[in-house]
């Protein structure tokens, strides 16, 4: 190591670990200093008259300089990976890029700064957009109405569940099951277990989709409905969808569907027209939002004409007469609230802006995109990789570890490799149907040439699991931080830092 690294790490020595900000500065250093020379109570007074009353009350605050603070922080930056700095594979996450004019426009002041408490004449632009986003997110569906009112994907399940059981209700009937499938997604079951209803397992065919013998058994009129994600968390299309709704309806059930992995279905089919009738969107998955990375989150519901009178009070509208939008309350069947306000507005004005870009068309090639990357993938990886299903994979696809097994080598072991190139781990040991699961999702926005790299990573690895097994094992072997033990840190989690003598 050149005596100019070694100078540069002095303080915190050659360790790559970066302290707490608890552990850097020292008592009483402040990250400004004030003239209190005047005879006026001063903001130094202001400030250890704080200071006192953190420390009467316990309240622990580092004692830092502002370079310290700042050095701090950058050097944390570095170490955090994140889609302006390589591809970010997880699957069942969809869309990791935002491209930034979302985010110029959500930060805009007329928008950030938008009081939900304005009279409406004063935030018609914002209702503008909310209206608009309703009409294109149904158009989009195929649906009647559509709410932008749930805070997120599972609470979108909420919402439906809740609107399903609440027709049923109108119509005299109270059921106690629900179908959900074994590729669902875990919030389905958490969601539908909420209302108390009993959760019967509907198992996969040989294609891996819906075994339509088994709903055909399983259906009956003490079944609410089905909960469906199309395509399901294995990349593949639903190809009974069809024939599936037609079962349930002829009982009087309904069909949700779980929107999570609409980015490869639009533009190409809407889910309305294959029998779906209530469905939420992801917008913080579908529209703009990166969720993958750790992105906030946000949802709309969007139904067909007979369960739409129960989405959540109020929606927009507009007046054609006064040329006005304006919230709707008139709703006397509607389940009402599920959140404060109107919905996460942020991620609202992205998916408008994102919408409004890429247009129809636009729309459509993201999908075409997100399903040509996956299939690119899977073309390129399956001879290396164990190919779970054979048939083609829609926006992601499933690979596990069983080629390398007999090098000792596990899901764990390639994801932890990964990291040593740069690359961050798809999805692992996901979906549960599928043993060690390797669950890729390149989404629309990679290049040939990005996929190319993280798949000749793949093949690289692969390629040592054979000549090379111990590198695969030991790794990570150049990040930050190195082997750990998952089970011991998931139950020993150290949440908060003591002072030591």
């Amino acid at each position: 190591m050149s005596n100019f690294i070694v100078a540069s790490q002095a303080s915190r020595g050659i360790e790559l670990k970066e302290p707490l900000i608890f552990e850097l500065g020292s008592s009483g250093r402040y990250g400004i200093d004030l003239d209190d020379s005047n005879n006026t109570v001063s903001l130094k007074d202001t400030i250890n008259s704080l200071e006192m009353h953190y420390f009467k009350n316990n309240i622990l605050l580092p004692s830092c300089s502002e370079p310290e603070i700042c050095r701090h922080f950058t050097i944390l930056s570095k170490k955090n990976f994140c889609i302006d700095t390589n591809i970010y594979p997880l699957g069942s996450c969809t869309m990791k890029y935002n491209s930034k004019v979302n985010e110029w426009a959500a930060r805009l002041n007329g928008f950030s700064m938008l009081h939900p408490y304005l009279p409406e004449s004063e935030m018609q632009g914002g209702l503008e957009i909310m209206y608009d986003l309703q009409n294109w997110l149904s158009e989009i569906g195929g649906f009647f109405k559509t709410s932008l009112q749930p805070s997120a994907g599972a609470q979108g399940e909420f919402l439906g569940i809740l609107i399903i059981i609440k027709a049923l209700k109108q119509r005299n009937e109270i059921r106690h099951k629900i179908l959900i499938p074994e590729s669902a997604h875990g919030t389905n079951a958490a969601s539908a277990k909420f209302f108390g209803l009993e959760v019967v397992s509907v198992r996969l065919d040989s294609d891996s989709c819906i075994d339509l013998d088994d709903i055909k058994s399983k259906m009956n009129n003490d079944v609410v409905g089905i909960m469906i994600t199309n395509p399901n968390t294995l990349g593949i299309f639903e190809k009974n969808i069809i024939k599936i709704s037609k079962i349930v309806h002829s009982y009087g059930g309904f069909v949700y569907g779980d929107g999570a992995n609409l980015n490869a279905l639009i533009g190409i089919i809407k889910p309305a027209d294959s029998g779906i009738d209530i469905m939420h969107f992801n917008l913080h998955k579908t529209f703009a939002t990166p969720h993958g990375g750790g992105g906030p989150g946000a949802s709309a519901v969007g139904a067909s004409k007979y369960l739409a009178k129960f989405l959540p009070s109020p929606l927009v509208e507009f007046n054609k007469i006064t040329k006005m939008y304006y919230f709707d309350y008139s709703r006397p069947l509607s389940v009402g609230r599920i959140r404060s306000f109107y919905g996460n507005f942020g991620i609202i004005i992205r998916a408008w802006v994102y919408i409004r870009e890429m247009g129809k068309n636009g729309l459509k090639k993201a999908t075409e995109f997100a399903v040509l990357n996956a299939n690119y993938v899977k073309k390129r990886l399956k001879d290396s990789f164990n190919l779970v299903y054979n048939n083609d994979c829609l926006h992601e696809v499933v690979f596990n570890d069983k080629s390398q097994r007999s090098q000792n080598i596990s899901t764990m072991n390639i994801a932890k490799r990964l990291i040593d190139y740069g690359i961050h781990p798809p999805t692992i040991y996901f979906p549960l149907v599928v043993e060690s699961a390797m669950m890729i999702e390149p989404t629309e926005t990679e290049t040939k040439e990005s996929l190319d790299m993280m798949c000749n990573a793949f093949l690289s690895i692969a390629n040592e699991s054979l000549y090379d097994p111990k590198t695969v094992i030991s790794a990570p072997n150049n990040s930050f931080i190195r082997q750990i033990n998952e089970s011991f840190v998931a139950k020993n989690p150290v949440l908060t830092w003591k002072a030591t003598s």
